[in-house]
């Protein structure tokens, strides 16, 4: 019976393991590859220059993308919830309906990239370029915070950190 208890405690260990990211996947897009609805679970993409790679519908929860160029990027559908996008470049990128919840902007140049649906509460927008985005709403950024320099379409503001 204890080895039964056991094993069910190593199975589920790894199974938890499993689930938390997917090592090929991460290796994947880290040489510029696409990856549609990936485990990217804590993936390091941060300084990488990904033109075009679709992301969509991935799990890129805790990413760091951080100083990465990613223009064109698709992230349509993906959780990018605690995710570090500081400094990072995505002009002409698609949020749409992505999960932002929490993550960190700051400092993020988004130049022409859609945030049509995107979920932004918690999200640290300070320093950002979104001036051109097309699809964001008041309703999004009131969840959200940011600073003097944060540049938005004109008529929309944002709450203060």
């Amino acid at each position: 019976m204890k080895r039964l208890a056991c094993l069910a405690v190593l199975m589920l260990s790894l199974s938890a393991a499993a689930a938390a990211q997917n090592a090929g996947e991460i290796a994947r897009v880290q040489s510029g590859q696409s990856c549609s609805g990936c485990n990217l679970f804590q993936a390091d993409l941060s300084y990488r220059d990904l033109p075009g790679v679709n992301l969509s519908n991935a799990r890129l929860r805790q990413a760091s993308l951080a100083l990465a160029t990613m223009n064109r990027a698709n992230f349509s559908g993906a959780d990018l919830s605690i995710a570090d996008l500081f400094g990072g470049r995505f002009t002409g990128a698609s949020f749409r309906n992505a999960n932002l919840e929490n993550a960190n902007l700051v400092g993020a140049y988004f130049g022409s990239a859609d945030f049509s649906g995107a979920r932004l509460s918690g999200a640290i927008l300070s320093g950002a370029e979104m001036e051109r985005v097309r699809g964001l709403t008041q309703t999004q950024l009131d969840g959200a915070c940011g600073d003097g320099a944060t540049q938005l379409p004109r008529g929309l503001r944002i709450p203060v950190c």
